[in-house]
This record gives C-alpha cells, sequence and structure tokens, in this order.
C-alpha cells in the first residue's frame, strides 16, 4: 500500500514538474496560440493533420478583398475550413483583423504573411495569434500584397464575423480634423508640371493647433523656402521625419521632446502658400528613400459595421440560373475564376453583403453572387 502511495506521488510530482518546466520554457520561448493548441495532438492523429494540411494549401487560394471587409461565417464541426485573403496594404497603414463569436471559447487561429517573389512565390510570416488573443493590430513597414489566414480550431460549431480593416499609425496632424480636411493629395501637379506634390494639404482655419502625430523629438524648426515657418518632427517609430509646412507661427524648438498631441505650430499659409488659404502641408521623409505617401499613415479608419454580426448560413447550396460566373472577391469587378451551372453543389463559407463565399465541388474557393444560388435545406 505504501509502494503504491509513494509510486502515485512521484508521478503527480513529475506531472507537476513537467507543468512547471514546460510553463518556464513557453515564458522563455514565447510559443505562439497555435504550438500550444498542437500539443493536444498526436503526430498520427489524420483530423490533426487533416487539419494542418488545410491552412498550408490555403496559402495557394487566390482571393482577394478590398478593406474595410466583414464576413459573416458559420461554423460546423465537421468542416476544417481556413480562410484565405489577399490584401494590398500600404506602408503607414495598421492593419486590424476583428475575429467575434457567439461561443466565446472557440479559437481562431491567425497568421498574416508578405507575399514575396516574382516567380516563385514565397510567403514571408509577420505576424501569428498569440495566446488568448482573437484581435491583431499590424503596423504596415512596406506597401506590397499580404496574405492573411484565420483558422478555426478544429470541430469549432460556431457564428462569427470576421472584421478586416485598417486605420493610421499616426494619430491626425491637425487638432479638430479629420482625413476630410485633405483638399490637395500626394502626386498632384504642381508649377506646371515641373513638380508633384510631396504631400497632403491639409485646410483648417488660421491659428487651428498643429500637433504631434507621433512621439519624437523636434529635430529643426525655421522659416525658409517654400515651406515657410516649418517644424520637423523626428518620428521613433518608423525612423521618419515629419515636415509641417505653411504655419502662421510655431510653438515649439529644436531638440525638444515632444508626446502625440503636444502642439507644435498653428495653420497658416506662409512660404509659397501665401496666395491659398490657410492649411498644414504635411509630408513624410524616410532617410535615402526620400518622400513617402503620408495619407496611409493618417487616413481615418473606416470599420466595418453591420446590424447583426451572428447569421444563420445554411451549409450547402446550388446554383439555380443556367450558368453563374465565380470570382475571386465579392465584387463584379473582381476578375472572374469560371462559370458553374444549374444545380451544381457549392459549400457556403460565408456572407459578405450579396455575396457569398463557397469552395465548388473540386475545392475551389471563391464568391458567387447570393442570388444565382438556392440554399438546400
Amino acid at each position: 500500500m505504501n509502494k503504491q502511495i509513494f509510486i502515485t506521488l512521484s508521478v503527480c510530482l513529475v506531472i507537476v514538474s513537467c507543468k512547471q518546466l514546460t510553463k518556464a520554457t513557453d515564458f522563455i520561448t514565447q510559443p505562439t496560440a497555435k504550438e500550444i493548441y498542437a500539443r493536444d495532438f498526436e503526430d498520427t492523429d489524420v483530423v490533426f493533420n487533416t487539419w494542418t494540411k488545410n491552412f498550408e494549401v490555403s496559402k495557394n487560394d487566390s482571393l482577394k478583398i478590398n478593406l474595410p471587409y466583414l464576413e459573416q461565417v458559420q461554423l460546423h464541426s465537421t468542416n476544417l475550413q481556413s480562410y484565405s485573403y489577399n490584401i494590398n496594404l500600404s506602408e503607414g497603414e495598421l492593419f486590424n483583423l476583428q475575429i467575434e463569436s457567439d461561443v466565446d471559447s472557440i479559437q481562431f487561429f491567425s497568421e498574416l504573411f508578405k507575399i514575396e517573389g516574382d516567380s516563385i512565390t514565397s510567403f514571408k510570416s509577420l505576424i501569428k495569434s498569440k495566446p488568448n488573443e482573437t484581435n491583431m493590430a499590424v503596423p504596415i513597414k512596406e506597401s506590397a500584397t499580404y496574405k492573411l489566414i484565420i483558422q478555426p480550431e478544429i470541430y469549432a460549431s460556431t457564428k462569427a464575423s470576421l472584421k478586416i480593416f485598417t486605420s493610421p499609425t499616426y494619430y491626425f496632424p491637425v487638432a479638430g480634423k479629420t482625413s476630410k480636411a485633405i483638399q490637395s493629395f500626394w502626386g498632384a501637379s504642381r508649377d506646371g508640371g515641373k513638380r508633384s506634390h510631396k504631400g497632403v494639404d491639409i485646410f483648417a482655419e488660421r491659428g487651428t493647433p498643429v500637433i504631434a502625430a507621433v512621439d519624437g523629438y523636434v529635430s529643426s524648426t525655421g522659416n525658409k523656402g517654400l515651406g515657410g515657418k516649418q517644424v520637423w518632427l523626428r518620428d521613433g517609430l518608423f525612423g521618419a521625419s515629419l515636415y509641417y509646412a505653411h504655419l502662421d507661427s510655431i510653438a515649439t524648438q529644436s531638440g525638444k521632446k515632444v508626446k502625440i498631441g503636444d502642439t507644435l505650430g498653428f495653420v497658416g499659409n506662409t512660404g509659397n502658400a501665401k496666395y491659398t488659404p490657410p492649411h498644414l502641408h504635411f509630408g513624410i521623409y524616410k532617410g535615402y528613400n526620400g518622400a513617402v505617401n503620408p495619407l496611409p499613415f493618417i487616413k481615418n479608419a473606416e470599420i466595418p459595421e453591420t446590424d447583426n454580426l451572428f447569421v444563420a448560413i445554411t451549409p450547402k447550396a446550388i446554383i439555380k440560373n443556367s450558368v453563374a460566373n465565380i470570382r475571386i472577391g465579392p465584387s463584379s469587378k473582381f476578375d472572374k475564376i469560371t462559370q458553374l451551372k444549374r444545380n451544381d453543389t457549392i459549400t457556403v463559407l460565408g456572407k459578405q453583403d450579396d455575396w457569398l463565399h463557397i469552395k465548388t465541388g473540386d475545392g475551389q474557393k471563391a464568391f458567387v453572387f447570393k442570388t444565382l444560388t438556392q440554399s438546400l435545406p
């Protein structure tokens, strides 16, 4: 009896020690949510291996979406679906993914890749879901095409919504204004086409405070050249220099550390803007790369909304028209992949406004206009 008690206690101590060791190791290695989830499965588990393979296959999906985007989905325990989208993102944007589910305990595993290569496509992983985190916010440091893959846990059964949108990485540089106040944009012709606009012009009443769009320090101030009264702010996030020009007056000094929202000066029309209404010329310069388009850094977010986040979606449907075009994105502006014929069966993965996100009988993922389909009981 004592020997049995000793063995039992020994096993318990080993289990506790292993758990403590795992926690200590996790603290150092910072495993992703998916890596932790995978510990519950054996390497020989057929379902788990199929689920893992589906994620890899999703990298080859060609679906495209424009932001902001909201898709309503209904997951069924018999499916091992993943959701994959190609998205064009611009330097300076903050990429956002928000997933809401009517069952809080369901896990979603997401990963954002940068698509690289010309003849041979490769995927550079930028960020993966962290433990106990469903949402994602990623500063975009290079304009490119990115791939987002979202994969629910095995046997997930729930209604959910996928919100994908961008927001600015910088605070808007004119107090009380939004990006609607921008009236002249990057690349606009100047001096009869001799040069192009290297920033954006934000119009506001004379004397409106111009504020720090990011934490940093003032690298220089002055009254010179085309910009007139101006402030240069050095940013620690992107390593960029922010240019505030045509100020009526300056309210800071070189070398001063500033926080987001600190007043740097006031809107005016000095320099070569003396014959135009008061406005701030706002530019961003990045070392040897020169000026970059500042709009993605400050454009206000457009967050997709709906009255009902969770909707019932019938998993099977058929094509009811003689033919139906299926496309790479949820709009008739996206390229057609192919056509389906009447009574072809499709699996419905989700709904985006009047479009269905589908999988065809041969495994092709696409979008089809909802009115061309009929739900099966």
